[in-house]
């Protein structure tokens, strides 16, 4: 068994022990005999709200907030078993982007937060983010968007610099305007510096690549695609192609193998959403300050991930958890959670046009105009339909690629693959 195989069953292992435990878990009477009421905030990763609850705790004294943080997977698969057992569950759950068309299908689990007064909210949001938690021609509103992933590219000026590229964020935009010449930039990259690779992960760029397809792996009759839309197939070619000729540093994405890459200045780009700059300042630590710069993204704009906080009908509070929950993502939090260290950008259009929000760069990144970047790439993308099953559905395709970064299967081969793991996972 090999070592990436083996870390990835001891974390499914893992996984399997916390889903378990956490589901068999319940908040009790969750009143203390000093009439204070917990609640807790379920995640996947560091939300940054660390400080906003101490905030509401000060202005709320009669609730207690404790946060429950866990992986993606995990999380997702935990609060679908929690959901099916009717215990568990926390009082406020995130729910990526990815999965909310998943859950949206069981909403009758959840509070409809329009009996809170969430309707009245709807004008706040990015158009797409709003539709995106709602059903029943708006009528139920199951959760409020937290932030969107709005996508750049983050690289690295001293490896640019090594292959005798422009290290200007102005003119390394202009090398890539599509996938097409992005790809080509890393041909003339890897000729120069072979030691180093173009990209961290073919999954993750994949994942880009398909997040600004207005269509994917489903119609919007909910009907399965992936194997007759041509952007799939060109999405995935082209990925794969770029991955056997040597441009991805086969790197499990979010993996501790992962972050030591980036460390390591393994890769001179990754797609970067909003979010990702924080993983990359965590993993690369002091070593990478002032070497990493973001750049537009190819395509134009782009999103990858963003999050929805809801709360499940087992929350023995749901009016105070209703409350936390539209705190949690008001315009000033989410604000407050971007211009911090998470950099999360937000989904409430007054937030994102905020002077704080426009005029925040990030000193790591060279002092980069992320607030400019990661906004305008939210505003120009067009959004991308996800149907019930597409994280399903997605996940032999990042498999299939993995087989070509290892040398195990060509781009053929792993296109065959993707499509025969995903009718099965169809059938589920």
């Amino acid at each position: 068994m090999g070592s990436s195989r083996l870390r990835r069953s001891l974390a499914a292992a893992a996984g399997l022990t916390t889903l378990f435990s956490l589901a068999a878990c319940s908040s009790g009477d969750s009143v203390s005999a000093d009439g204070k009421i917990t609640l807790t905030v379920a995640t996947f990763s560091d939300f940054g709200y660390k400080p906003l609850i101490a905030e509401y705790q000060k202005t709320h004294p009669d609730v207690v907030i404790k946060e429950r943080v866990s992986q993606l997977d995990q999380h997702h698969n935990s609060l679908s078993t929690q959901l099916a057992s009717g215990s568990g569950a926390a009082d406020v759950v995130a729910i990526e982007e990815g999965y909310m068309p998943k859950f949206r299908e069981v909403r009758d689990k959840f509070v409809n937060l329009a009996d809170y007064g969430a309707a009245k909210r709807q004008g706040e949001y990015l158009p797409y983010k709003w539709s995106q938690a709602t059903a029943d021609d708006g009528k139920f509103v199951m959760g409020y968007g937290t932030d969107v992933g709005g996508l750049a590219i983050c690289y690295r000026k001293d490896l640019f610099a090594k292959a005798g590229l422009p290290t200007d964020r102005e003119a390394v935009g202009k090398l890539w305007p599509t996938w097409d010449a992005y790809f080509k930039t890393g041909e003339t990259f890897r000729g120069k510096v072979k030691d180093k690779a173009w990209f961290d992960a073919a999954g993750n760029v994949f994942s880009a690549l398909m997040n600004q397809t207005e269509l994917g792996f489903f119609d919007k009759s909910d009907s399965y695609i992936g194997d007759s839309n041509p952007a799939v197939k060109s999405a995935f070619t082209a990925t794969a192609k770029a991955a056997a000729d040597g441009q991805s540093a086969n790197l499990v994405p979010f993996s501790q193998q992962w972050n030591a890459g980036i460390k390591q200045g393994r890769m001179a780009t990754m797609t970067c959403p909003a979010w990702m700059t924080g993983l990359i300042q965590t993993a690369a630590g002091s070593d990478g300050e002032g070497k990493w710069d973001i750049a537009a993204v190819p395509g134009g704009g782009g999103n990858w991930g963003g999050s929805f906080l809801t709360v499940p009908k087992q929350s023995k509070h749901a009016k105070e958890a209703a409350e936390l929950a539209a705190f949690l993502t008001s315009a000033d939090s989410e604000k407050k959670i971007f211009t911090g260290p998470t950099g999360s950008l937000p989904s409430v259009t007054s937030a994102l046009s905020d002077p704080a929000v426009q005029g925040t760069r990030k000193e790591y990144f060279d002092n980069a105009p992320t607030g400019k970047i990661f906004a305008a790439s939210a505003k120009d993308l067009k959004p991308s339909f996800r149907g019930t099953k597409d994280q399903q559905v997605r996940l032999p395709f990042a498999n299939a690629l993995q087989t070509v970064e290892q040398g195990k299967a060509s781009p053929d081969e792993a296109w065959d693959k993707a499509l025969s793991e995903a009718e099965k996972n169809l059938k589920h």
